[in-house]
């Protein structure tokens, strides 16, 4: 059995552990190449590999493949080609390939980075709840983030006192008894679920699309009306992708249903959100937020969310770690036939 790895800098600039993780997977059943093309290099591949004849098992990644490039690989029997999202998508190859037999393979779904995204949601929550980047950065300033004396060195209910440094205005504090109220059920807001759910909290999720065992393993209440789930949350998440059908879900109503005070945690799309609400109740200050997306990216300098004492920001980066690179080349490896 030889294998063929072709990948393109194109490819590399979306993923760049793909390739070599593909290589590592395949090197354990048999001879396989992995060649890189050049920056510069629009080639197709039988231009790239003049010799193709005893290639019997291929992935291309946005390296062009072309009914030429077939006619050179008599020996193949699967394939998978690829962009950096989704297949090549050229009818007249996909025509031969079926005439031939040839097996044909591609993403069936976005689970590659469920783990990365679920995780990082997880870190802007409880980010969000102890003010972690907050007091990190006070700390360099000045020494009063380390005064927790209450107003006056007289105890008040609620205020400053020994070690406690959270913001009462705001959900707050551990994770435990807290109401996660989640939109979605899919790879990433099931294991959001999941975790929260562990953590000792109550969690309910509406999603209109998934099957009722999906509520049972992520440990979360299913709950069948939106309008419902967004009355009583501490920590509201929506994680779904953005599509047509879901681009602002969430809209002005539910935004303002949201309890003052309220936790909201954004790692797949803004836009699935009325961004317009959100701004206008998190800069009143009454309720707080966690996110990795925004409305408008990069965000300006001068954006009134950047650096607010009741916003957790980073810049987009939640799903890119090397695992879901590796996850990546996994899902695909593993839907061609065992050697």
């Amino acid at each position: 059995m030889t294998s063929l790895i072709a990948v393109h800098p194109v490819f590399e600039a979306t993923w760049p552990f793909v390739a070599d993780h593909l290589l590592t997977l395949w090197q354990r059943q048999g001879p396989v190449q992995l060649v890189r093309l050049a920056d510069d290099d629009q080639r197709p591949l039988h231009a790239a590999v003049p010799d193709l004849t005893k290639i019997e098992r291929l992935i291309t990644l946005c390296v062009s493949v072309t009914v030429e490039t077939l006619s050179r690989l008599p020996k193949l029997g699967e394939a998978a080609l690829m962009r950096e999202y989704g297949p090549l998508g050229d009818s007249a190859v996909e025509a031969v390939l079926k005439a031939r037999g040839i097996k044909t393979y591609q993403h069936l779904s976005e689970g590659f980075w469920g783990p990365s995204v679920s995780e990082f949601g997880l870190a802007l929550t409880l980010n969000g709840l102890r003010r972690i980047p907050q007091t990190y950065t006070a700390m360099m300033r000045s020494h009063d983030v380390w005064r927790y004396e209450p107003p006056g060195g007289h105890g008040r209910p609620g205020a400053r006192g020994a070690q406690f440094g959270d913001d009462s205005h705001f959900t707050n504090g551990t994770v435990e008894g807290k109401r996660v109220r989640i939109v979605g059920a899919g790879n990433i807001a099931s294991r959001y679920a999941s975790v929260m759910h562990m953590l000792g909290a109550d969690v309910a999720a509406w999603d209109p699309f998934a099957a009722e065992p999906a509520f049972h393993r992520a440990g979360a209440r299913r709950e069948h009306y939106l309008e419902r789930l967004v009355q009583d949350a501490d920590i509201f998440a929506p994680m779904v992708p953005l599509m047509d059908s879901t681009r602002g879900l969430v809209t002005r109503q539910h935004i303002y249903a949201l309890p003052k005070g309220c936790l909201v945690i954004l790692v797949t799309r803004a836009l699935i959100c009325d961004m317009v609400a959100l701004r206008e109740r998190v800069l009143a200050d009454e309720i707080a937020l966690g996110a990795d997306v925004f409305d408008v990216e990069p965000l300006r300098l001068d954006d009134p969310l950047l650096g607010r004492p009741n916003v957790v920001h980073t810049p987009h980066n939640a799903g890119r770690t090397k695992e879901a690179n590796f996850r990546w080349a996994h899902m695909l490896v593993e839907q061609f036939l065992p050697r």
